[in-house]
């Protein structure tokens, strides 16, 4: 890390007397006059998680979160912006572009299968309420096409009425089609008839494999086509996801995963959806496919994406766990995620992060996996019933109140890092109107 500039310094410690103790020899800020935009509940005291956390960020009981500043010069420019005729998704190595405008997006996953058309609503409205600018969903293959050939879309299964409320409450969708999705789902997702499939291997270089999961995954994009749910049709949908976390599983299929990789990356940017692609826990996720991140801690896990004209983006930030019954429920205090969140825009210059679950519901009948319990994701920001969770909420939608109000720099300016001790550090962001700064402390004393 590098010394910190007066110039910088002197805007945070006039934005922030809590940094007085790394900075009370710097001078006032003479040239900037500062807007407060603080994560100022961001500092958690003694607070519990039974989740397992890195040595660096969690392994202190009392850490003071990162903190930002907005200097604004008298005269500031505005933010830059596009066109308001402009229907288009494009990307550059620091954000999604949406009508030619970098974006800060918030996301929070809630799946249609968990929860019922009736409380659809409500929980979207409780969602932009909280600062989400974008839901996420899993497209469920075995509830869809129970049998070969038989679709279902009625009831729970909606998903056009369900894409089409997000619409309607002005917010964006990023659809994650999969196949396989994981989900502590049934089968992952996949419908039981598939296993009978003459000659098939499941997620391979696989004919039969592929024939299916092409078929699929078309239908699913052809039916978003002929509702116009995609973002250039005038549609919500602004970001898809193919295949889930298989790297994980890549290594036991040797080449043959390889190829697998490539060939779904370019199956699903052949289907010409207009919106950018996705593969989570995918490092070598082939171009133009985004490599995200799932996990607790991106900050310090994520590699980063693999190409230069390519955002860092969080597709599942999780916000407890799921729950197998016998075992002890496993909470994530708000301070803990905020914390998370914070420490991924500042060091992984991200630009996009999604709560996972944002609302986690309810496994209906027999749609969970193996001894996984109905109640799915205690401690999401909106219960299983679709009621406000706090703090959790509250805080996290300050915490996306505050980042939005720091945009421009994130999105803009110049980065620079600094040591401020031996367990301080600042991320600073700057452009020629306005800088934000991020300082994180390690010390749990």
């Amino acid at each position: 890390m590098h010394d910190l500039p007066t110039t910088i310094s002197a805007c945070i410690r006039h934005a922030f007397p809590l940094a007085s103790n790394c900075l009370h020899a710097l001078p006032k800020a003479q040239s900037c006059r500062c807007h407060h935009a603080r994560l100022r509940l961001l500092q958690a005291q003694n607070y519990p998680s039974n989740l397992e956390m890195s040595s660096t960020t969690m392994a202190a009981a009392t850490v003071l979160a990162v903190l930002a500043a907005v200097c604004v010069p008298a005269a500031a420019a505005a933010a830059e912006g596009g066109g308001a005729e402009r229907r288009e998704v494009s990307l550059d190595a620091r954000a999604l572009v949406v009508d030619g405008t970098r974006r800060v997006l918030f996301a929070g996953e809630m799946h249609y299968t968990r929860s019922t058309p009736e409380m659809w609503p409500k929980l979207i409205a409780k969602a932009k309420e909280g600062g989400l600018d974008v839901i996420q969903t899993y497209v469920f293959w075995n509830v869809h096409e129970p049998v070969q050939g038989q679709y279902n879309f009625e009831g729970r299964y909606d998903l056009v009425r369900f894409i089409k409320e997000i619409q309607a409450q002005g917010i964006y969708v990023n659809l994650r089609i999969g196949p396989f999705i994981e989900a502590e789902w049934r089968y992952g997702g996949f419908p039981f008839w598939l296993h009978d499939v003459p000659d098939i291997t499941f997620r391979s270089d696989n004919e039969p494999f592929k024939q299916h999961m092409q078929r699929f995954v078309t239908d699913i994009v052809n039916m978003m086509k002929q509702e116009r749910l995609y973002y250039p049709q005038g549609g919500p949908i602004i970001i898809s996801q193919i295949e889930n976390e298989y790297k994980m599983v890549e290594p036991a299929f040797g080449s043959s995963g390889q190829r697998y990789v490539s060939w779904a990356a370019a199956m699903a940017v052949n289907l010409q959806t207009g919106v950018p692609w996705t593969m989570c826990k995918q490092n070598d996720a082939p171009d133009p496919v985004i490599n995200t991140c799932n996990g607790l801690i991106c900050g310090e896990t994520f590699v980063g994406p693999n190409s230069a004209n390519k955002p860092a983006l969080w597709t599942e930030n999780w916000t407890s766990r799921y729950l197998i019954y016998g075992n002890d429920t496993k909470l994530r205090s708000p301070e803990d995620i905020a914390f998370a969140v914070a420490y991924f825009l500042a060091r992984k210059n991200g630009s996009y992060v999604s709560y996972y679950m944002y609302h986690g519901g309810t496994n209906f009948g027999r749609s969970a996996s193996s001894y996984v319990t109905t109640n799915y994701y205690d401690g999401a920001p909106l219960d299983e019933y679709g009621l406000i969770w706090q703090p959790t909420w509250g805080h996290l939608g300050e915490l996306h109140t505050a980042v939005k109000q720091s945009s421009e720099p994130l999105l803009f300016g110049t980065y620079s890092n600094f040591s401020l001790g031996q367990e301080q550090e600042a991320h600073v962001f700057e452009t020629e109107s306005r800088c934000v700064a991020f300082l994180v402390n390690f010390n749990p004393h």
